[in-house]
């Protein structure tokens, strides 16, 4: 029988590591895709369109906003980020299971959206080492990165109402507690009697 596809939404601060521990976990576990959203930020080095994020003109953004295209979309640091609808809704209908890192503004309207999602907040270790993090990125202005800093406090309270907080100082810990989640999430007895149940009269 088919399941329906788990949404696994992971937050953290602009340089905690979420974007490569996402990327590391897909490239482990089966049946598992990364979302990629718009976004009307210039690309940074080696980023592709279509692949890292879908690089949009901001008019284009809004006629989406406009015409109901995504499920969840936030201005974050000056430029706005989106999540369509049918990307979420193609997963989801054919099984399998998508993972998205997105900012808490856009994981709260999913929260409301969608029932069964799992959210998962990554930590940095100190915030000395986010902002060495952000610097070595090469990539952002001091005033940016300072920019970034000051949000992080008000995006680090928001972990409190997340199901579940992994704190990324060693890279390869990190790695396995997330997909200890995302493991442990896809046994979870609601969604596997979902899927097996009627075949066992439970």
């Amino acid at each position: 029988m088919k399941r329906e596809g788990i949404l696994f939404v992971i937050s953290a601060p602009s340089g905690a590591g979420k974007t490569t521990l996402c990327k590391e976990v897909i490239d482990i576990l089966p049946n598992l895709r990364h979302s990629v959203s718009y976004t009307t930020r210039k690309p940074r080095p080696g980023e592709v369109h279509g692949r890292d994020y879908f690089f949009v003109a901001a008019e284009e953004f809004r006629q989406m906003v406009e015409d109901g295209e995504f499920a969840e979309w936030a201005e974050v640091h000056g430029n706005l980020y989106g999540t369509a609808v049918r990307t979420l809704e193609g997963y989801r209908a054919n099984g399998v299971d998508v993972i998205l890192d997105i900012d808490c503004q856009g994981a709260r309207q999913l929260k409301e959206r969608y029932r069964g999602g799992v959210f998962i907040f990554i930590l940095p270790p100190s915030f000395a080492e986010l902002h060495r993090r952000l610097d070595s990125r090469n990539s952002d202005s001091a005033e940016v990165i300072q920019r970034r800093l000051d949000n992080a406090a008000g995006e680090i309270r928001e972990s409190r109402w997340y199901d579940f907080i992994i704190v990324n100082d060693l890279f390869t810990k990190a790695v396995e507690e997330l997909k200890a989640v995302l493991v442990a999430e896809r046994c979870r007895a609601s969604r596997v009697l979902e899927t097996v149940g009627e075949l066992f009269e439970i």
